[in-house]
């Protein structure tokens, strides 16, 4: 089986392999064997185009994505004794060699008209869910001078969290009225949190939203020593924190499983008492010190 995952030069979207998952389905209840080619960028170490056998296979399939370009036509070429067939695919010209080198296309669309189908990534068949986590960093604080980890936690914390099978959503406490990738508004990015798993920060801020949305967070102080993520965990009695200096794969995962565990009811604890006022803040004292500054 083949796509446009299995080209060098090509992508793999959410919907081809998804795409793919419905045809190995079927095939699998059928009990037909089959390989499935993928670029060597995407799955180092899979099979690729480069160490394919053409030879020992009767069929190819070809899943998903437009039928044009070269890469497509090629397969016909190299893969000429094969029965090839085009399946849940968009036909975009249908004089296109691309096109008329397959034996059979089992199309979504095309352009002579008819009735689409529907994509084959709809009925793929469905898998757990996967935590969604949002992920805000900061690369400035300069304030910090020779204190500052920051490029190394960030490093640290986004390796780590590529590894990690999660849905990630990278996300910024900046305000902008005018950047739509951006909230504009502090309610705008409070929806945005509200809706996540956990929250994976090394900002004072992030660690405090995340924490008034009832989500867990995973913070990281990324200033040597500690600084205000540190005393900000204090403060609201946050234990999931890693410091700069213990970084590492076993610290995050540990507070991972407790912040999916136990750590929802705590964070959820902690935001009904930031919203019923129990919890101290500096500005309980500012109408005192207003009429006292001395």
């Amino acid at each position: 089986m083949t796509g446009w995952f299995s080209f060098l030069d090509g992508e793999a979207t959410a919907g081809d392999v998804l795409a793919l998952r419905r045809v190995e389905d079927l095939l699998e209840r059928a009990g037909l064997p089959y390989d499935v080619v993928w670029s060597a960028g995407f799955r180092p170490g899979h099979l690729d185009m480069d160490h394919v056998r053409p030879r020992a296979y009767s069929h190819l399939l070809f899943v998903c994505g437009p039928l044009h370009g070269a890469p497509v036509a090629a397969l016909h070429r190299r893969f000429r004794h094969c029965v090839r067939i085009a399946v849940g695919v968009s036909v975009i010209d249908e004089r296109d060699p691309a096109v008329t080198g397959f034996h059979r296309v089992l199309a979504r669309d095309v352009p002579s008209g008819g009735e689409p189908v529907v994509d084959l990534a709809a009925r793929a068949p469905a898998q757990p869910p996967v935590p969604v986590v949002g992920v805000i960093l900061t690369h400035g604080q300069g304030e910090y001078g020779a204190l500052r980890r920051h490029e190394r936690v960030a490093d640290g914390v986004t390796r780590w969290l590529g590894r990690r099978d999660c849905a990630r959503v990278e996300l910024e406490t900046r305000l902008d009225a005018y950047d739509w990738r951006l909230s504009g508004t502090p309610e705008q990015l409070q929806s945005v949190l509200a809706r996540l798993d956990l929250i994976v920060t090394d900002r004072l801020h992030g660690l405090v939203l995340g924490l008034r949305a009832g989500v867990p967070v995973l913070a990281v102080d990324p200033v040597a020593g500690g600084a205000k993520v540190t005393a900000q965990a204090r403060a609201c009695g946050w234990p999931a924190l890693v410091p700069a200096e213990r970084l590492g794969t076993e610290l995050l995962e540990r507070w991972t499983r407790w912040c999916l565990s136990d750590g929802r009811a705590a964070a959820r604890l902690i935001r009904d008492g930031l919203a019923a006022g129990t919890v101290p803040d500096s500005a309980d004292g500012l109408l005192t010190a207003l009429e006292h500054p001395g």
